[in-house]
């Protein structure tokens, strides 16, 4: 008897370990599982995630939502500040510091749960659905049509992109142009640079990320032709690993930053 109280006390013990998810939390997960089971309000997540530590990616590499400073080494933008607003709703603390990467990689580590959190004006496909969460959209734009202002090759609008060389970034939602020839490059730096360079014929990117790259490089031959196109097709989310068990929480604390009008300000603030 002795011997089998033991085995059921060690056994007690493993399990208590393995509950450890995303993060570290001190209450039990009945509790967590019987409040997700209404709606959550401001007032039952503020400060709900105090004392757990979550693993965040963004990238650095697409302006105005994340890009670096002046000083090359710090990270702003729309999606930082709303990395920040979560932060402070919540109270989580961020593991490490955020951590930046092209778009491939951040969307590999939230898929293969290296990372608990991303925000980089991630666009929730289906494709991406299937191996990671997406929270509630804070911002939906459409796609542009960018070429050289020295364009000689009758590009008005995305219908005259057929058999033309179009530049696209790696892991985005640009992908969709069969009748173009793509060029897919891992940076949407070096797809400007290639258009700058007259190596492509043009580029297509998200609207507040196109016009972001004109307004800030004043010496920039790039425009955009047409009107935005693929409305509805780029809704920009807060991406949660599957693992996480706090998607709840994040996607209820999303809902909150969007009613009372947080999300508003930053586009305001960052996209206008």
């Amino acid at each position: 008897m002795k011997k089998k109280l033991v085995a059921v006390m060690m056994c007690a013990a493993m399990v208590a370990m393995l509950g450890v998810g995303c993060g570290s939390k001190s209450s039990d997960d009945s509790s967590s599982k019987s409040e997700t089971k209404k709606t959550l309000t401001e007032n039952d997540i503020k400060d709900s995630m105090k004392g757990v530590k979550l693993k965040v990616g963004t990238t650095g590499l697409f302006g105005p939502f994340s890009y670096y400073d002046e000083d090359g080494k710090t990270l702003i933008g729309y999606d930082l500040d709303l990395i920040n607003d979560l932060q402070d709703l919540l109270g989580f603390e961020i593991d490490g510091g955020i951590q930046a990467m092209d778009y491939s990689a951040l969307t590999t580590s939230l898929a293969e749960n290296k990372l608990d959190m991303g925000a980089a004006a991630l666009c929730a496909t289906d494709e991406r659905k299937e191996v990671m969460k997406f929270s509630d959209i804070y911002c939906d734009s459409g796609q542009v049509v960018m070429v050289n202002k020295s364009n000689d090759e009758g590009i008005k609008s995305v219908d005259d992109l057929k058999g033309k060389k179009v530049a696209v970034e790696k892991g985005t939602a640009s992908h969709n142009l069969s009748d173009a020839d793509l060029e897919v490059h891992d940076t949407i730096t070096t797809a400007y640079e290639s258009l700058e360079q007259k190596k492509v014929d043009a580029v297509i990117q998200d609207g507040p990320g196109a016009n972001f790259y004109i307004k800030t490089t004043p010496d920039s031959n790039l425009e955009v032709v047409g009107d935005e196109f693929n409305q509805g097709q780029a809704p920009y989310c807060v991406a949660i690993s599957k693992e996480c068990k706090y998607y709840d929480e994040i996607n209820a604390a999303v809902k909150v930053l969007i009613k009372n009008g947080t999300t508003d300000e930053l586009y305001a603030k960052w996209c206008e």
